[in-house]
């Protein structure tokens, strides 16, 4: 007979009292963060670091109606990854990113849901972090409504690169995104708004894919085959056959153009965020996406995230499949989301917003994560 067990675990700085079976479901990877859906907080924007030590950070937010929509947690691993440990909680830092650059770990995104533009710094992995309280100490647009994700930092010629989104177009979701691309000096202070440029802002155009585009949002920072910097966007749009969007940036990071004729392209799982990385080995480019098999295609694709594919491109305009990394057969209420990953030699590390089966009941819906995850694909050029 199945004995029962009462423990405590602690989830988020937020306890909880369960009663649990000897073996609740668990959803695949190392389970980072859990937060259940009567909580009403769903786990959002999972980023990754790895810090010049060696040790990993993981870093996530809440939305939801049970959030304050401004509240970002940081955990940390010692042990590649196997166990994870609270690190810190930011109030008013949220759609964030984490990265590493000059022996400085950073976090940037917004200050709340379509906030101000900020950055911090910590000097201690993780543990303390500046506050963006102005134009010198990270605050860097306070002019208006802005939107990101977890996407990629890139160095490159130079200068650090970071795609952003306003939301001051006209309507609501999807139609107000307007993408433009920021970049700074890399020997310069990240958190003075001096040191930063901001390109020309593009949004959305309703002549476009025959009236049926919602908008482009959530972009990569990419450095394309001839060199040059573009913007890789998600693009909303409801045919099966997924798009994303390839803005290009010129040299000095002030203009930004995107020609409909030809910049439009075919992306598995472009209709949900997707992060692009280049490999460093051979200039290829990987993503990690929430690719729809033909016969479980239909007329909603941005709703459709139970499968994560590794896909792989020459060009950065046509991609191949090279693998299902996670699936469950249910797309309603199961979700593998919003990975955030990177190299880590011969191995991909990722983070991912996990809606799947609990001691709770599950998540409300694939999109209302439930959990944060830790994934190690191993060979993964193989």
């Amino acid at each position: 007979m199945t004995s029962l067990r009462r423990g405590l675990r602690i989830v988020c700085f937020f306890a909880f009292a369960i009663v649990a079976s000897a073996d609740p479901p668990r959803p695949p990877g190392v389970v980072i963060d859990q937060s259940p859906a009567s909580s009403q907080q769903y786990i959002g924007s999972p980023s990754l670091a790895v810090l010049p030590s060696g040790e990993y950070l993981a870093s996530h937010d809440f939305f939801g109606p049970g959030s304050t929509r401004q509240l970002t947690i940081v955990f940390i691993s010692k042990d590649k990854g196997a166990t994870w440990q609270p690190r810190a909680k930011i109030d008013g830092q949220w759609w964030s990113s984490l990265f590493v650059h000059r022996d400085a770990v950073y976090i940037m995104g917004t200050t709340s849901e379509y906030g101000f533009l900020g950055i911090r710094r910590s000097t201690d992995s993780g543990e303390t972090w500046t506050t963006p309280a102005d134009a010198n100490s990270g605050l860097l647009l306070n002019d208006g409504k802005y939107h990101t994700a977890p996407v990629p930092v890139v160095v490159h010629a130079g200068r650090i690169w970071r795609a952003m989104e306003d939301a001051q177009g006209p309507d609501g979701w999807g139609h107000h995104f307007r993408a433009f691309m920021m970049s700074a000096p890399e020997d310069g202070d990240l958190l003075d708004a001096k040191n930063w440029t901001f390109s020309n802002r593009i949004g959305w155009d309703p002549q476009l894919l025959d009236g049926k585009f919602g908008g482009w949002l959530e972009g990569n920072a990419v450095v394309a085959p001839d060199g040059k910097i573009v913007d890789i966007l998600r693009v909303d749009h409801p045919d099966a056959n997924e798009r994303a969007a390839i803005l290009e940036v010129s040299a000095d990071g002030k203009q930004m153009n995107f020609d409909a004729a030809k910049d439009f392209i075919d992306f598995p799982g472009g209709a949900k965020k997707f992060t692009i990385r280049r490999d460093p080995n051979d200039g290829s480019y990987w993503s990690l996406a929430n690719y729809v098999p033909p016969d479980k295609r239909g007329p909603k694709p941005a709703t459709i995230r139970n499968t994560l594919a590794l896909i792989n491109s020459k060009d950065l305009r046509s991609w191949e499949i090279r693998k299902i990394l996670l699936d469950h057969p249910d797309p309603v209420k199961h979700g593998f989301q919003y990975a955030d990953w990177l190299f880590d030699g011969e191995d991909i590390i990722a983070v991912v917003r996990t809606a799947f089966d609990d001691e709770f009941g599950g998540a409300v819906r694939q999109h209302d994560a439930n959990y944060m995850t830790f994934h190690r694909f191993t060979g993964f050029r193989k």
